[in-house]
């Protein structure tokens, strides 16, 4: 093994197996999607910045998801529809390794933010008269800030593991972006460590927030169902209901990705997956909030109505 093993400089990425017309294709495909999600997403923090009637913890907490959905695609796509067009579709190793961290940090601050969104909705709901004193804002920034710190400690927990490792050829990478997983597959060594690390990382960031998040909302249910008003429940459910769709749609897709026997799904389908969770959910979220959340609907049509005026 020390004869063939080689100090790597960079890597191959090998993305999707198709020719040059279908190549051109989902280039722009991917290329619409991207800018979709960087215009959705950045329409959501826009509004929730010039509205003073957004300025609650919920759309505080809803814009920094939306920034976090921005930096989740530009971390991986645009790399993505380069190789798209280009023969050459290397990355060296320095990045390729602050790829794989950039992108676990803003996956794992996701999944935090996702359950203190669905906290903040539990203490809105079950204990109103209490709402601002629980959620106060030095609760919200301290709260937010926690998740991108551990979201980026864990993170980085990951990446010291992988470069304890050495690398041997072939280098290429079985994916469109610097994955996790695909880049443990170069390594010359055991990596059984990274792998348990792996997935006690994904019951404590994945399971452990799912499970939160359902029992925040088996409350916020039975709290609806006792509403009296039904222009109120109509109210709650119409918030709640968005970010459950946005919840279902992130931890299901990972929790398949990370935590489900790779026998189950080929390479091929992993790419599938991980272009799911880091390009249409982003594109998505602000899509679903925008349809769903009457509060976004209304300054959206204010805005509009302003700047149609002028």
């Amino acid at each position: 093994m020390t004869e063939n093993q080689t100090s790597i400089t960079e890597f191959i990425l090998l993305g999707f197996p198709v020719g040059l017309r279908v190549r051109v294709l989902l280039f722009g495909l991917f290329s619409l999607f991207y800018a979709l999600t960087l215009l959705g997403n950045g329409a959501i923090l826009g509004l929730i910045c010039l509205d003073p009637r957004l300025h609650t913890p919920m759309y505080f907490f809803l814009s920094h998801l939306a920034i976090v959905d921005m930096s989740y695609a530009s971390n991986n796509v645009p790399k993505m529809l380069a190789n798209l067009l280009s023969k050459k579709r290397t990355i060296f190793f320095a990045p390729c390794i602050l790829q794989t961290f950039l992108y676990m940090a803003f996956a794992h601050t996701e999944c935090l933010i996702l359950v203190v969104m669905s906290y903040d909705r539990y203490v809105a709901i079950c204990h109103p008269l209490h709402y601002t004193v629980i959620m106060s804002w030095t609760v919200c920034t301290v709260q937010v800030i926690a998740s991108w710190a551990c979201g980026s400690l864990l993170a980085l927990v990951h990446v010291v593991l992988l470069l304890r490792l050495p690398f041997c050829g072939p280098h290429e990478i079985n994916h469109f972006f610097c994955e996790l997983l695909s880049v443990l597959k170069l390594a010359c060594e055991d990596t059984r460590l990274n792998h348990v690390v792996i997935f006690a990382a994904s019951v404590f960031i994945l399971v452990g927030p799912l499970c939160l998040v359902l029992v925040s909302y088996t409350c916020i249910l039975f709290a609806i169902l006792r509403i009296q008003s039904g222009e109120g429940r109509r109210k709650a459910f119409s918030t709640c209901s968005s970010h459950l769709c946005v919840v279902g749609l992130f931890f299901g897709s990972a929790i398949v990705m990370y935590m489900a026997p790779k026998s189950s799904h080929p390479e091929e389908q992993q790419k599938v997956l991980s272009l799911f969770y880091s390009l249409f959910n982003p594109m998505l979220n602000p899509l679903i909030y925008s349809l769903r959340n009457t509060e976004v609907k209304g300054t959206l049509w204010r805005v509009l109505w302003k700047q149609g005026s002028v």
